[in-house]
């Protein structure tokens, strides 16, 4: 019941129009799901999106196929299959369809796994100044979220974002359309890790301050308080830029300092405020430390230092989140693998928006002890924004949790089912 669920919620988003032009030529497309190299007999629903417009089309397939009549374009293909235990995603990103040709694709899947920690909000984008003159995004802050009834062990967590660092910009790993790696993602710059004993209760969460853990409400009102993060990046001895590395609040001890190794360039972490490819990992049978100063795991696509990624293992990802830049969709390129997100959120900058995780409806209604707590009506989505989004669960997670509630959030490891663009950070009061 609870994949039907899913598919439905699914089904419900999408724009069902098939033409962009009544006077255009409509084309017979197919897309063959996939896994491995055998054919998904079973009922799959395959969603088309039209590359230019954002528009989408759903069909579903028979004996493995999916069939779509469009006019010509480029489009994108993706699935979500749910066997057993298992969910196996997939993205086929170059759909070219072309007038009077062969229009037959195929679209991969792979296995995905979920996480018991996982990212539940990703501020990044930043918000406008007091004046609405200039944006400011020295704010940004991720929270982790323990999605089970169990403590969670979160020690050996690390931080990293993707290559290139926007979505949009020129993708040194994208050879004829596809990503040159496939057992690892590439991490830019630096990454981050937690140098104390992090446990995170059952339903539970931690913030952790990316830059600036101070309040920057007192300058900015429109921007969030970080001064009560849980941890934070903070390693003056290798990132030194202080506008981005204040002195921490005193409120923070310094064993809840994060620590990082530059393997790049820059006196920074340069996360996006546009379009960032964020992922946490637990490194296995080594630690975060041995294996990025280890130059055998570091590579450069292009023979430069500043295009520096080390390789992280796949086997190793417990959860990401790729952002597109709404302003940029037809440009933007995927950078994380479709076992670790097969899709994307697209998000608009400068606005005090967060990439917030959708509730998982069918679960959190079936705790016994969520009885008379959850709230329904959800309203904090930026649906009526160009290119938004909300939550189709309906259920206000923020003000559920408030009344005792206990959430679990939706992790099908594709950001376009599991994320929304909220309009106010979770942590603003």
């Amino acid at each position: 019941m609870k994949r039907f669920i899913y598919i439905i919620l699914a089904a419900t988003a999408a724009f069902t129009a098939c033409k962009k032009d009544e006077s255009a030529k409509i084309n017979d497309v197919t897309i063959q799901v996939v896994i491995g190299n055998e054919p998904v007999t079973d009922a799959v629903e395959v969603t088309v999106t039209d590359k230019s417009s954002s528009t989408a089309y759903k069909a579903t397939t028979i004996n493995g196929t999916a069939t779509f009549q469009l006019v010509a374009g480029i489009y994108e293909a993706s699935a979500t299959v749910y066997k057993e235990s298992s969910i196996f995603n997939g993205t086929n990103p170059a759909v070219t369809v072309v007038d009077n040709g062969t229009n037959s694709f195929r679209l991969e899947l792979s296995e995905s796994t979920t996480s018991q920690v996982i990212i539940k909000e990703l501020y990044f984008a930043g918000c406008m100044d007091n004046e609405d003159a200039k944006d400011y995004a020295l704010d940004k802050y991720v929270i982790l979220y323990n999605n089970s009834p169990v403590e969670a062990d979160a020690s050996k967590f690390a931080f990293a974002i993707g290559s290139p660092a926007n979505s949009y910009a020129t993708n040194n790993y994208l050879k004829d359309g596809k990503l040159t790696y496939s057992d690892y993602i590439p991490a830019w710059t630096a990454c981050w890790w937690f140098d104390t004993n992090v446990r995170i209760a059952p339903y539970s969460q931690i913030v952790i301050s990316i830059t600036g853990a101070i309040n920057h409400t007192e300058t900015y009102r429109n921007s969030v308080d970080l001064s009560k993060a849980d941890y934070v990046f903070y390693d003056p001895e290798v990132f030194n830029n202080v506008s981005n590395y204040p002195a921490p609040s005193a409120s923070i001890p310094a064993s809840n300092y994060l620590k990082t190794y530059c393997y790049g360039m820059g006196n920074a972490w340069a996360i996006s405020k546009t379009s960032p490819a964020f992922f946490i990992f637990s490194p296995e049978g080594t630690s975060s430390k041995d294996f990025v100063t280890n130059p055998e795991n570091i590579e450069s696509p292009t023979g430069k230092p500043a295009f520096n990624c080390a390789k992280i293992p796949v086997k190793w990802i417990k959860d990401g989140v790729e952002v597109f830049d709404n302003a940029n969709l037809q440009k933007s390129n995927k950078r994380l693998l479709d076992s670790v997100d097969a899709g994307y959120i697209c998000f608009t900058g400068k606005k005090g928006f967060t990439a917030y995780r959708n509730v998982d409806k069918e679960a959190t209604e079936a705790l016994a002890e969520n009885e008379g707590k959850l709230v329904y009506n959800y309203a904090g989505g930026t649906e009526a924004e160009e290119g938004g989004s909300t939550d189709p669960s309906g259920i206000d997670a923020e003000a559920s949790i408030a009344k005792g509630a206990h959430i679990i959030y939706k992790d099908t490891n594709n950001s376009k089912n599991d994320f929304h663009q909220r309009k106010v950070s979770s942590i603003k009061k």
